[in-house]
């Protein structure tokens, strides 16, 4: 029976859903010591600078940074480290392929604990340009201007 039912979300990489179009997502799972899953149980982690490769066969987290546990000892981990990711080898097989294409990397989107094991949810994105990421934004601010103009319509014919 795991401890933790359901997904309880540690952090999310906003800014690569703004720099990145995301093409498509995996769920992998993560090689840790016992210090950073304590230190990802206090909720602390940060994907903004992180990426992933796949090499010979095997795919790697870099340069997510995981911070020392506050109160562990000389057998602390590096907050830097590179992790092993757990992927099925089809799944790997897969993003090999994908990957060969010019342009295209792996970033995290989300790291979380899924019933009680940690988690990351990495994707297959191409950046954006600036153009795009200044459309996305203008989409985004319209779509928020809609929903406020209809929920303030909603208002108003119901105060009446």
């Amino acid at each position: 029976m795991p401890r933790e039912i359901g997904r309880k979300l540690i952090a999310q990489n906003k800014r690569a859903r703004h720099d990145f179009f995301i093409e498509d997502t995996y769920e992998a799972g993560l090689v840790l010591t016992g210090t950073e899953v304590k230190s990802l149980r206090a909720g602390k982690a940060n994907l903004t600078d992180g990426y992933a490769t796949v090499d010979g066969g095997e795919a790697w987290l870099i340069n997510v940074y995981i911070p020392e546990y506050s109160q562990g000892t000389w057998t602390n981990h590096a907050a830097r480290r590179t992790r092993k990711l757990l992927l099925h080898r089809k799944e790997i097989g897969k993003i090999q392929q994908v990957l060969k294409e010019r342009g295209l990397t792996l970033v995290p989107l989300a790291l979380y604990f899924k019933d009680g094991k940690a988690k990351i949810e990495i994707g297959v994105a191409r950046g954006k340009k600036d153009y795009d990421k200044r459309q996305t934004l203008m989409e985004k601010q319209a779509n928020r201007e809609m929903a406020r103009a209809m929920s303030n319509s909603v208002r108003r014919r119901g105060g009446r």
